[in-house]
C-alpha cells in the first residue's frame, strides 16, 4: 500500500507505529480509521466502562466475526484479541 492509497486512513501516525510493530496492512488500517483512534494515553473508556452497543460497534467496525451473537464479555475478549 503506497503513501497515495493510504489516503483515508484518518491516524496516519498510528498507523505507521501499527505498521512498525508488525502489524498488517489492513488491520493497521482498520485501527488508524476507528472514531477513537487518535486518542492516546488511555483516554478511551476501559471496555467494561462501556455499553455492549459500544462494542459491538467497534467489532463491527474491526469486522470481527461472530460479534452479533456475542455477549458483552465475549465482545470485550474478541477486542482484545483482534488488537
Amino acid at each position: 500500500m503506497d503513501k497515495d492509497s493510504r489516503s483515508s486512513i484518518m491516524n496516519e501516525e498510528q498507523y505507521e507505529a501499527l505498521r512498525g510493530e508488525g502489524m498488517s496492512k489492513e488491520k493497521a488500517a482498520r485501527i488508524a480509521n476507528t472514531p477513537d483512534a487518535s486518542k492516546k494515553g488511555g483516554a478511551s473508556k476501559p471496555y467494561e466502562e462501556r455499553s455492549k452497543e459500544e462494542l459491538y460497534d467497534q467489532a463491527k467496525d474491526l469486522e470481527i466475526d461472530g460479534r452479533s451473537t456475542m455477549d458483552k464479555e465475549e465482545l470485550i475478549k474478541a477486542l482484545r484479541e483482534d488488537r
